[in-house]
């Protein structure tokens, strides 16, 4: 157990049986009145925000949290199976983790996950992916008024909006947290 004092922001702590990670932790000394610390954390599992004041001499409960790369290998049911670049041991992780960048995830790709004492907890995509277009339909000579738009199927089966001179065959740089178009890549 540490004191309220030593909690930083970015800590996961166990608050209430619950896994949090703090986002805001300030010191307050509020006129004559004792100090305290206003904790703004969001729980880990629901991602609902909690706030909470600790006293100063509070005990809190921080968690040993690893956080590391892993390379995604393939997709098994309602799991995604990546594997340690180091020891090449294999791990089992709820696809509900990644969340709707789960969908850009391509077999070798890194990830990175942080585990819980052996259970994951967090599990982040890169923020953007290289691409190869599948399908698009090809653009009609004369329609490039404004940023105009068309759909494509990228190599994950994906539908994304791309711009008219993309073709079936080029690989793009997609945001995987929107699912928008960023780039064309060489």
């Amino acid at each position: 157990m540490a004191k309220a004092s030593d909690v930083k922001s970015g800590n996961i702590l166990r608050f209430n049986g619950e896994l949090v990670s703090v986002e805001e932790f300030i010191h307050r000394t509020p006129g004559n009145l004792r100090a305290f610390y206003q904790a703004r954390m969001r729980n880990v599992k629901t991602g609902k925000l909690v706030e909470y004041r600790f006293r100063t001499d509070e005990e809190v409960e921080i968690a040993r949290v690893e956080t590391n790369d892993y390379q995604y290998l393939y997709d098994d049911a309602d799991f995604f199976v990546i594997m340690d670049n180091d020891t090449y041991e294999q791990f089992n992780v709820p696809k509900a983790l990644f969340g709707s960048s789960a969908r850009f995830l391509k077999e070798g790709m890194n990830v990175i996950v942080a585990f819980e004492s052996d259970e994951p907890i967090m599990a982040q995509a890169p923020t953007s992916v290289e691409l190869e277009i599948t399908y698009t339909e090809p653009a009609v000579k004369g329609d490039t008024s404004t940023n105009a738009l068309k759909n494509a199927t990228v190599e994950t089966g994906v539908d994304i909006k791309v711009p008219l001179f993309i073709n079936q065959g080029d690989k793009v740089k997609v945001d995987t947290r929107t699912g928008d178009y960023i780039e064309r890549v060489k």
